[in-house]
């Protein structure tokens, strides 16, 4: 498959960009665990930019490549879910799109809120509701994403039934983790890169000793499997890739995340570097759909049905 970029995907990316270079840096002192931008999200909508794989000539790969770049910036984004799962639906429901799966509703939802469209994935049947104010939570939590917790069972909330797969559903999900998740790993990879090079020890850049650069080339060719993985699945929505490619996103982050904190020393346990926007963001993403098991799974059914 060819995936050379194609003059309208640049041109997109480029206007990305565009916008939200005043976001590429974060607060100097104090990042906290989470960074938002209600103007971001209200300048990405209206700009159509979540709205991308709605076109059929632009599609779900382009959809996975405004993710990618997104989630590049230290601020969090309700992009992956929107861009790429809200099709599905049809543009009229309500962003944030926060997804669960029936029976696993306990675990914090990323970017729950109330206004929330919530999408209810079960093993035959997929459904939604709007949450309320009655119905969410806000937590506090280190995983660098605004997170919800739901105070009623999703399913006996849900009033609207879709007709869409639950499989369909999952796919989607997967591509958008993967595509979030290679943005996070090559920004965290480039911030590290960047202190390393500048930190002086012995008499010399961290970058200069061998076995911080040959663990960073791993984390490289890490970093670039999942957006190849993560942008094959997106053009290709084949249930299988779409697998593989949350499985190695999420194999990924648990295999780089520990190397990136430890070669910052005690700046990585720090909340002035905003390397924690990134990474607690991939542990985030490393729990969600059963996992690095349910992904292999999931993998394996697509491929030999087992």
């Amino acid at each position: 498959m060819d995936l050379t970029l194609t003059e309208d995907q640049i041109a997109i990316l480029d206007a990305v960009e565009s916008l939200a270079k005043p976001y590429a840096s974060a607060p100097v002192h104090d990042a906290g665990f989470a960074l938002v931008s209600e103007e971001l999200d209200r300048e990405l909508a209206e700009g159509g930019f979540l709205d991308v794989a709605f076109d059929a000539d632009l599609g779900t790969a382009s959809a996975a490549l405004v993710v990618e770049r997104l989630a590049h910036l230290p601020y969090a984004i309700e992009a992956a879910m929107s861009a790429l799962v809200r099709p599905l639906f049809g543009a009229d429901l309500p962003r944030p799109f926060c997804l669960v799966e029936a029976g696993r509703s306990t675990r914090p939802l990323r970017f729950l809120k109330a206004g929330a469209t919530v999408i209810v994935v079960g093993p035959d049947n997929v459904s939604s509701f709007i949450a309320t104010a009655e119905q969410v939570r806000a937590e506090e939590t280190l995983f660098g994403y605004p997170m919800g917790s739901l105070l009623v069972d999703p399913v006996s909330a849900a009033t609207t039934k879709h007709d869409v797969s639950p499989e369909d559903v999952k796919t989607r999900w997967r591509v958008a983790l993967a595509a979030e998740a290679a943005g996070l790993l090559a920004a965290a990879l480039d911030s590290v890169a960047t202190y390393v090079t500048d930190r002086q020890q012995f008499g010399r850049p961290l970058a200069t000793f061998q076995a911080l650069r040959h663990r960073l080339a791993e984390a490289q060719v890490r970093a670039n499997g999942v957006y190849w993985l993560a942008i094959n699945a997106a053009a290709t929505l084949d249930a299988g890739e779409a697998a593989l490619a949350a499985l190695h996103a999420q194999e990924s982050a648990r295999a780089t995340v520990y190397d990136f904190h430890q070669f910052l020393g005690a700046m990585g346990m720090t909340l002035e570097h905003p390397l924690h926007l990134w990474t607690y963001r991939l542990k985030a993403l490393a729990s969600e759909l059963g996992g690095r098991g349910g992904q292999a799974l999931a993998a394996a059914d697509a491929v030999w049905g087992i």
